[in-house]
């Protein structure tokens, strides 16, 4: 060939030869080693030697989760001088330049209302816990009421946000993402992070899906909304004349094609469904066999109070416990009906009602079961509610409101934190969402500050930028 013909071929290359063309077809080099990095930083597990600092005491966490801002004034947290000023103006010195949500332009008129049900030392430990949870108030000895919870947003959606992801803000992974993120799942056959949602009881906040949604990481570590009523999940059954050989050969192909893609895009998102359509063929043997509970004694439904799949706040929490007999990682159980910004004194009595029976019960279950040590409970909302009356009800609150936990490693019995003498502001060891989040994570072994995920030239984290781990409720 002569010359002038080489050169001529040589531009042509270079010019067909694109940086996106490089990349796809270059396995080594500069972008094949980056690209390698960033695929080995999505994988469960990568670099986890390096978070991993104590022995975890966790496998799994059950969060029941109160939508809608139940009031700790009425459930965990007993206010006497609540109760003697009840009807008397709210002092200003308490609410004055503080944040309040809809008694904003009431300032002037604001009034106390004293707790509306009774309180009631309970257990050997003394755990004061309100006469609507009685059977709650069974298992005092068995949990830890945590009264001096405060988080940053006043309005339901970013507070649940808040909550779940560690930012106010739409778009950050879930708290059971990123455990999935960093320790993977134990279920071969199930989902590694499940969701259960039930309503009743009082104003019921709508719950957006992207509360469970992975964000940035990929999406196979995103949770997946399990049905509370009949067949947990839609279209799990092969339809009419399709075995399950037919539909292995199906999903058989079709992994063949994806991996035909990832093999030349390396696109992260393509592993994720080659993954995902596994799991779903997979889901068609197991969700039948998780959702069957004809193999559950008569003694265990009536300890839950629940026949199953009726859509009950109980029924979830028996599937809850099917859910982490199988590996599940993360089982998220909403509760729509906690939001009473009127008629408080009925309508918490008959949303409590819904979860007491339920909420003792998993506790029961998992301890005579030798599971709860190895399961950390969390049972709170996304905020609390006013010390002053919104008419015969009670507003959004920030400052200060209650939660409990039990299990994985949490000390039974006690109390922590308090908040001031009429409920309006954590005082006493203040306990910030992102203090929930570096305790969890901690009770898997895991230092929260080196669970990060590098997205957009920052390394994100569930706790952002603070939080604590709360050694004093750890045993």
């Amino acid at each position: 060939m002569k010359p002038d013909s080489i050169l001529q071929t040589i531009v042509q290359h270079r010019r067909i030869q694109s940086r996106r063309t490089f990349l796809k077809r270059t396995s080594v080099g500069i972008g094949g080693i980056a690209l390698s990095s960033m695929l080995a930083e999505s994988l469960p597990g990568a670099g986890l030697e390096s978070r991993i600092q104590i022995p975890p005491n966790c496998k799994r966490v059950i969060h029941l989760c109160m939508a809608g801002g139940p009031s700790h004034l009425e459930t965990l947290d007993y206010k006497p001088k609540l109760a003697e000023m009840d009807g008397q103006p709210m002092p200003k010195s308490v609410t004055e330049g503080q944040q309040i949500a809809q008694l904003q332009g009431e300032r002037n008129k604001l009034k106390v209302l004293g707790p509306q049900h009774g309180f009631r030392k309970c257990g050997k430990s003394g755990n004061e816990i309100c006469d609507v949870l009685p059977n709650i108030q069974g298992i005092a000895d068995d949990i830890c009421i945590i009264r001096s919870m405060h988080t940053d947003q006043i309005n339901h959606d970013p507070a649940h946000t808040l909550m779940n992801t560690g930012a106010g803000i739409p778009g950050r992974p879930s708290m059971g993402s990123w455990l999935l993120y960093g320790l993977g799942s134990e279920a071969d056959n199930l989902p590694g992070y499940v969701v259960l949602t039930s309503v009743g009881g009082g104003q019921s906040q709508p719950i957006a899906s992207r509360q469970w949604h992975s964000g940035f990481l990929p999406s196979k570590f995103q949770g997946v909304e399990f049905r509370s009523q009949g067949e947990p999940v839609l279209y799990v059954k092969n339809p009419a004349g399709v075995d399950r050989t037919r539909q292995q050969d199906v999903v058989s192909a079709v992994e063949k094609l994806n991996r035909i893609g990832l093999k030349s895009d390396y696109d992260p998102e393509i592993e994720a469904r080659i993954s995902q359509y596994e799991l779903a063929f997979k889901m068609q043997m197991s969700v039948p066999e998780l959702a069957d509970i004809s193999d559950e004694p008569q003694s265990i439904l009536d300890l839950y109070g629940t026949q199953g799949a009726d859509g009950s706040f109980a029924s979830n929490c028996l599937l809850a416990r099917r859910l982490a007999e199988r590996g599940v990682r993360f089982i998220q159980l909403y509760h729509r009906g906690w939001d009473h910004h009127g008629g408080i004194k009925d309508g918490i009595k008959v949303t409590a009602k819904l979860v007491d029976q339920g909420s003792a019960a998993l506790v029961q279950d998992l301890k005579q079961r030798g599971m709860l040590d190895e399961t950390l409970i969390i049972w709170g909302g996304e905020f609390g509610r006013t010390p002053m009356a919104q008419g015969n009800g009670r507003d959004h609150h920030i400052k200060g409101f209650s939660c409990w936990m039990a299990g994985g490693g949490i000390k039974p019995g006690l109390t922590y934190g308090a908040t001031d003498e009429l409920g309006y502001a954590a005082t006493e060891n203040p306990f910030h969402v992102h203090d929930l989040h570096a305790t969890m994570l901690n009770q898997f072994g895991i230092d929260h500050t080196r669970l990060t995920y590098r997205y957009r030239g920052r390394d994100f984290r569930l706790t952002d930028v603070s939080g604590n781990v709360v050694k004093e409720i750890l045993v």
